[in-house]
């Protein structure tokens, strides 16, 4: 009975001796073995470990890729045009002893701080350098800006242990007092195009007129010139026929000319003509008796 009354503190403490020295890393993270505060092992793989209870202690990283939103800042490309920019990365703790080492116990909030200020300074950096324009910032070769950002903020981050995987600007706007002289100058921009697109629209147009009024005149001209041929040769023939009518019957072609000036001479009512009646004028138009 006295056996027993001891041996049950002593199993108690034995397995609580036994579970304080067992500790689990899972998968998605990294652990460090500190005794007294010195780095005494490594945990980098998943699975169970062992500790001296109470003299060792194990801290646990992260080892997962973390994401990181940085404050937003103002920066002055080559053109001077201010920009407010913000940006975010992607990291995650390469070497967990030098991290350690380089943050202390303050752990993922000192990392997070000091590596927010490296990427401030390398977009003011990247994006203040020369050649490199408010309109490169907000165009297609900003992807190349933001490698150049996380190529230079990945050797700044290696002092401390970390690994900058990427890094994107999320927004890039101009500040608040610059918006309405930017907008008036995109706006007279975009008027002077509109009115060189309509001079030349205008210039244009004159041409095409111009071009049309010629081949009018030109086709008008040719049109007369074509009638007046066919007109010159009409009265050729014209006159040709008269002239073989007046060889055929010298008579008949009288007759004829007579019943053409009685048709010019007799047209309109406001027109008088006085002649005697035994005039040749009439000579067609007299009545024929047996006795003529």
């Amino acid at each position: 009975m006295g056996k027993t009354k001891f041996f049950i503190p002593f199993l108690v403490v034995v397995i609580f001796l036994g579970l304080s020295s067992i500790f689990v890393v899972d998968e998605r993270e990294k652990a460090l073995v500190l005794q007294f505060g010195q780095i005494k092992d490594v945990k980098e793989e998943p699975g169970l470990s062992f500790k001296i209870p109470f003299i060792q202690e194990v801290v646990r990283y992260d080892d997962r890729i973390l994401s990181l939103d940085t404050d937003t800042i103002e920066v002055t490309p080559s053109d001077d045009r201010r920009l407010v920019v913000d940006a975010f990365a992607r990291y995650r703790i390469k070497d967990v002893v030098q991290f350690r080492q380089a943050v202390g116990v303050g752990g993922l909030r000192v990392a997070e701080d000091r590596l927010s200020s490296v990427l401030n300074a390398q977009i003011r950096e990247v994006l203040g350098a020369d050649q490199v324009t408010s309109d490169t910032i907000l165009s297609e070769d900003r992807r190349e800006l933001m490698r150049r950002i996380q190529r230079q903020a990945q050797i700044s981050a290696q002092g401390l242990g970390l690994d900058v995987v990427d890094v994107r600007l999320k927004q890039t706007n101009l500040p608040e007092q610059n918006l309405d002289a930017t907008f008036a100058r995109m706006r007279a921009e975009r008027e002077r195009e509109a009115a060189d697109e309509i001079a030349r629209g205008n210039e244009a147009a004159q041409r095409v007129r111009a071009l049309a009024d010629r081949t009018v005149t030109e086709t008008l001209s040719d049109a007369e010139r074509e009638a007046q041929v066919i007109r010159g040769e009409a009265d050729a023939e014209r006159n040709a026929i008269f002239a073989d009518a007046f060889g055929a019957d010298e008579e008949f072609f009288a007759f004829y000319r007579s019943l053409e000036a009685y048709e010019k001479a007799l047209q309109g009512s406001n027109s008088s003509m006085v002649m005697t009646p035994d005039s040749e004028f009439f000579d067609y138009l007299r009545s024929a008796t047996p006795d003529q």
